[in-house]
């Protein structure tokens, strides 16, 4: 059975997932940052790996948070799809330019 979705369908739990990939993508480079300057120590969880392993285990538990949180309010909502992406590259780029040692440099 061929089944499609039409426009009216909800689009909120695909653009919740999305969303909350920008969410987590900005909060690997916020807490980064925070390590760096000293307002936040992520702990170790996994002495091999240092710091790193703290600060990206708290920047997973907060996507996952956001997914959930957003996934539960959106499930049965058609969601603007261009605004989402457009948020969400600019979250992640954000994030990505957290992790630059220059840039912690700035803080």
């Amino acid at each position: 059975m061929n089944e499609t979705k039409s426009a009216t369908d909800p689009n909120g739990a695909l653009w919740a997932a999305v969303l909350a990939s920008g969410i987590g993508g900005f909060a690997v480079g916020l807490v980064v940052i925070l390590n760096e300057a000293g307002i936040f120590v992520a702990p170790t969880l996994y002495g091999p790996a240092g710091g790193v392993s703290g600060r990206t285990t708290i920047a997973a538990v907060i996507w996952l948070l956001s997914w959930a949180v957003l996934h539960r309010r959106w499930r049965n909502r058609n969601v603007d799809g261009q605004r989402i992406t457009g948020i969400s590259v600019v979250l992640v780029l954000l994030g990505l330019l957290g992790t630059f040692p220059p840039v912690w440099a700035v803080f």
